[in-house]
């Protein structure tokens, strides 16, 4: 007996019992019988419907939208031109957590947070950020001479266990990385496509891009538009710029010209 027919042989018994019937005798049960507890008897003709269509689509699940309360997976975090023209700029230096803050607080609902660490993360990747170990073994990130030159300082801080160093973004830095936010989310995409790579145990290791993760400048964006109005693929492109796919993608959609 294969699993369609003990499905229908199942399918029989329960339409039995719920009209009452004793699947063994096949005779009428008894008006004190639990089958016929008409909340049994509605759970048993909705059991029968589920095997029904189990047995009608030859026994494979049929495929069904998601119920009103599942939770919707979240878009990756962006935000459009429009939306960067309402981030909060700070007269003065501010945490990259609040920077962060800020960032999310203009996205659109079911996207995805942006978290601090994308933001450090580039920035340690274009040299404004640096890692240092401390004397206790904690890793610190501190800027560079550039990232000062940029507009991020250290700050002297008093806490609940003495005196720190923080790191804060003056108004510059600030507006240095919300002009570059596409160039954090292509250098985050990247390497989350390395990570997942690398769970693989057998994925060639990427030579990373030679200005791969960098910002634009007016000259490179004139030059992309040029290669891309002249229908050069997208990898002629890329390799032509010495940047990743993703990033030639994204800027191109940030300029409008792909969706």
């Amino acid at each position: 007996m294969d699993d369609l027919e003990i499905m229908q042989r199942a399918k029989t018994y329960i339409d039995k019992m719920a009209n009452g019937i004793d699947p063994v005798t096949d005779r009428e049960a008894a008006e004190t019988d639990v089958i016929n507890n008409v909340r049994v008897s509605r759970c048993l003709f909705f059991v029968s419907d589920v095997l029904r269509q189990l047995i009608e689509n030859g026994g494979v699940p049929a495929a069904q939208d998601s119920p009103p309360n599942a939770k919707k997976k979240k878009e990756p975090f962006c935000l459009t031109d429009a939306q960067l023209t309402g981030f909060r700029f700070s007269e003065d230096p501010i945490p990259i957590k609040e920077i962060t803050e800020r960032f999310n607080e203009l996205a659109d609902e079911g996207h995805v947070k942006l978290t601090y660490t994308t933001l450090t993360s580039w920035l340690i990747s274009v040299g404004l950020l640096q890692e240092m170990t401390a004397k206790d073994g904690k890793q610190l990130k501190r800027p560079t001479d550039q990232g000062q030159a940029l507009g991020i300082v250290t700050e002297k801080r008093l806490g609940r266990n003495g005196e720190f160093t923080a790191v804060y973004y003056k108004k510059d830095a600030q507006r240095f990385i919300v002009d570059h936010l596409d160039a954090v989310l292509s250098h985050a995409a990247e390497e989350k496509q390395k990570k997942e790579a690398s769970k693989t145990g057998n994925a060639p290791e990427r030579i990373k891009a030679e200005n791969e993760g960098l910002p634009w400048t007016k000259e490179q964006e004139d030059l992309l538009l040029d290669l891309y109005l002249k229908n050069v693929s997208i990898p002629e492109i890329a390799a032509t710029m010495k940047r990743s796919e993703n990033a030639i993608k994204a800027r191109l959609k940030k300029l409008g010209l792909a969706d």
